[in-house]
């Protein structure tokens, strides 16, 4: 599989695409400014402490105090302050932990009132983004993830990736990771750490040491709300999560942002960095790349997929709703079981797309079309979960239930990627109207004469067109009309309508008759 980033950066924004096979399977925004983004490091203080929930709010800047759980707080909370208040005060001379005395664990089904009080000052970290109404969520237990590993402090445990499944590697890893690690830092081992030598991981660890040196010097004399320790930023963040051996290329359009992410990757992998390239031409990035054509077609209520099937997208305060649609493709099919499954099995993988493309997160409810036998329902939950692998997010899909629906539940740290893909287009009337974008209309034409063909649904075709559309599709030098004969062999008639709107066109088959889809 070919991996590709293409970041497109302005003033307002970096935008960043991931493609997986030319297909865009990721779309992320960094706005200029951004704050509270997932792993930043705040002090803040303790507003109110709500013993119903079992929670404390804490003003961390946000216009919204953030939410902060018992359970989020971590086992050494009071080491945490214990460090917190010293380093602020004076008493804590040093970042390092080698000398500092651990305090006892608090009590796991403890209240929030025996722990904290308030106008308490308290480190945090952003574990969720602030969403709709709600500020973000914080959580106590602290961690600075670098490319190989994750520093954990005010622990000793050593611990490694599931995804590692050799035990000899997963026990070496251990091994060398503890005679290196100080004392009192535990360390998370991550899958890409698989393989690598100890001089690579030390390198690692060493940049992690010198971000809690920064976290540390940034909490001398420090009065809350303020942020401690930012993430880095969203395009070396991705870059870090997911660079691999099939990740093969990073397009920048910025000299500024191509320099910061070459910085960046000279020292987590100097050997890679002729993946990356500086864009240069004036053509936009995201225009040269096909990404705004597929942003077009893939973010919108309806979801087209080649086959011809198509999936209703809909979202609710409470959870996602995703109802799966045959559309032509099983009226020639004998078999309703055998074309329902098939369907499914598309659905599948496109599902698992737009849950990644869109970062989806919370309850997803999919109507997939019915089937009886219970092999073909284990194929399209098997088929789910392969597809799901691929996502970074935590998430859990359960077996179709009684009625047929499948449940997921995906982690939501941001909020969902929502982009407006509909044009307001002129009516008949005066007034003005949404369609869909414009420049898929004839993307739409070709998927149709496609099932048209495919499926054999009529053996001559007539496509009733607005006058500057038949141009297009009959005009050019290699006009799509040429293009469909030489494909099918099967001539299309157009006919242009002066009485259509730009958008409106109709199929007639053989007998006259218009072919409805």
């Amino acid at each position: 599989m070919n991996k590709e980033l293409i970041i497109q950066s302005s003033s307002e924004a970096v935008d960043i695409a991931l493609m997986e096979d030319k297909q865009l399977v990721e779309l992320h925004q960094e706005k200029s400014g951004n704050d509270f983004s997932v792993g930043d490091i705040y002090l803040g203080r303790v507003k109110k402490v709500v013993t119903g929930l079992n929670a404390a709010f804490v003003d961390v800047g946000y216009e919204k105090d953030a939410f902060l759980h018992y359970l989020d707080l971590g086992p050494q909370l009071k080491s945490l302050l214990k460090y917190v208040n010293g380093a602020i005060n004076g008493s804590q001379n040093t970042y390092k932990l080698d000398g500092f005395k651990l305090e006892e664990d608090i009590d796991k089904n403890g209240r929030i009132d025996e722990a904290l009080t308030p106008n308490k000052h308290i480190l945090l970290q952003i574990a969720k983004e602030p969403i709709s109404t709600k500020g973000p969520r914080v959580s106590c237990e602290l961690s600075i993830a670098g490319r190989f590993l994750v520093l954990v402090p005010f622990s000793d445990k050593v611990t490694c990736s599931q995804k590692i499944r050799n035990r000899e590697e997963r026990n070496r890893l251990k091994t060398l990771i503890k005679s290196i690690k100080p004392r009192n830092f535990g360390v998370i081992i991550r899958t890409v750490a698989e393989n690598k030598k100890v001089a690579e991981l030390d390198n690692d660890l060493q940049n992690l040491f010198s971000k809690w040196e920064t976290l540390f010097n940034g909490l001398k004399s420090s009065k809350p709300p303020k942020r401690i320790l930012g993430e880095i930023n969203r395009s070396n963040a991705i870059i870090r999560d997911i660079l691999n051996p099939s990740f093969n290329k990073i397009h920048v359009d910025d000299p500024g942002l191509f320099e910061e992410i070459k910085a960046y990757l000279s020292s987590v992998a100097p050997d890679r960095i002729d993946i990356l390239k500086q864009y240069k031409s004036n053509i936009p990035i995201f225009e040269n790349f096909g990404i705004e054509r597929q942003i077009k077609s893939l973010f919108g209520i309806n979801v087209t997929m080649p086959s011809g099937a198509y999936l209703v997208i809909e979202h609710t305060e409470a959870l996602h709703v995703i109802d799966v649609n045959s559309g032509n493709t099983g009226k020639n099919q004998e078999n309703q079981e055998d074309s329902a499954l098939k369907v499914n099995l598309d659905s599948a993988h496109e599902i698992a797309r737009q849950l990644r493309l869109r970062d989806m997160g919370g309850i997803i409810v999919v109507d997939f079309i019915d089937m009886r036998k219970a092999e073909h329902k284990k194929l399209l939950v098997d088929k789910l979960k392969e597809q799901m692998s691929k996502d970074r997010a935590k998430h859990q899909i359960l077996p179709p239930s009684k009625f047929g629906l499948v449940q997921i539940t995906r982690q939501r740290v941001r909020p969902e990627v929502d982009i407006k893909t509909t044009e307001m287009m002129p009516s008949v009337n005066g007034g003005t109207k949404e369609v869909r974008a414009t420049i898929l209309m004839v993307d739409d034409i070709e998927t149709r004469v496609n099932l048209v063909f495919s499926n054999k649904i009529a053996k001559k075709l007539t496509l009733h067109v607005h006058p500057f559309v038949e141009a297009y599709l009959t005009k050019k030098l290699k006009g799509f009309q040429r293009k469909w004969f030489m494909k099918y062999k099967k001539w299309v008639t157009i006919i242009p309508r002066d009485n259509y709107p730009l958008v409106e066109y109709h199929f007639f088959d053989e007998k006259n008759n218009e072919i409805k889809f």
